[in-house]
């Protein structure tokens, strides 16, 4: 890249504020430079700079920030770039191209933190409410079941929840980090991803009685599993459990033998026609 850069990003960034107006880009200056001073304080202009610019970038992606919002502090980097090159002399060759930006027209991306996917797929499979899940801590996990004490509840009952065979990594890291505003921005995301801005955060709940009479369980165990004060309440969820009610039959004892049967009835036969 020619001659080797001697100044920091930092001091770049430092310079351009002193010696030109950056009122209107101020809030994604301080944004930008905290990034910097906290991961890549040292980082000289050329190549080292573009380095840390792409992981911010990838940062602000898992972070779930838009791609207009890492396009304005990727704006920041490009011009203090630009100003290294044209204006101070800093660089031989112009590196601020090197930065892409999106069109934020064509977003189309949306990117859910790993705390957040841990959240909704916890709430999926467990039935657990909104409030139940942020009054998690690891105390609550034995055995590999939750043990949901009476203050926790929306009956004001304990409640005991299995997890799922693998469902162990959805709780290490108790308790959840994400406040109710983070959650409900993550379904939103997520339900946009797959197309279905029907659904609400309690449909999760619905989703796991489904599942729950899918996988054959009887009523009184879902109004266990969901904490309902009666079987009046589960009984909305009724409709589900009519797929099984067939397969009780197979399970009943077999009154008659068949070939018995069929040999009883030629006998009676017999005894008509002589």
């Amino acid at each position: 890249m020619g001659r080797n850069p001697k100044y920091s990003f930092m001091e770049g960034l430092t310079r351009w504020i002193e010696e030109y107006d950056t009122s209107s880009q101020a809030s994604n200056i301080v944004k930008v430079a905290e990034w910097f001073e906290e991961n890549a304080p040292d980082a000289l202009v050329g190549q080292a700079t573009l380095d840390a610019a792409r992981k911010m970038q990838r940062d602000l992606r898992k972070a779930g920030k838009s791609q207009s919002t890492i396009n304005n502090r990727t704006q920041v980097v490009k011009r203090v770039l630009s100003l290294a090159f044209k204006e101070w002399d800093w660089l031989d060759t112009p590196l601020d191209g090197k930065l892409s930006k999106p069109n934020t027209k064509n977003e189309r991306h949306m990117y859910l933190t790993e705390e957040e996917v841990r959240s909704l797929v916890l709430a999926a499979l467990t039935g657990l409410r909104r409030g139940e899940l942020f009054s998690l801590d690891p105390s609550n996990i034995q055995g590999g079941r939750i043990i949901l004490r009476p203050g926790q509840t929306k009956s004001g009952k304990a409640r005991i929840v299995p997890l799922p065979k693998d469902g162990g990594c959805l709780v290490d890291n108790l308790p959840f980090q994400t406040d109710g505003h983070q959650l409900r921005m993550a379904f939103d995301k997520a339900r946009r991803a797959i197309g279905r801005l029907d659904l609400r955060f309690h449909d999760l709940w619905h989703t796991y009685a489904s599942m729950l009479a899918e996988a054959g369980e009887v009523m009184t165990t879902v109004q266990a599993l969901l904490g309902h004060s009666s079987l009046v309440v589960t009984s909305r969820y009724a409709h589900m459990f009519d797929s099984r009610l067939d397969q009780v039959a197979d399970k009943l004892p077999r009154i008659c033998d068949q070939t018995a049967t069929k040999k009883g009835r030629s006998e009676g036969l017999d005894q008509v026609t002589h």
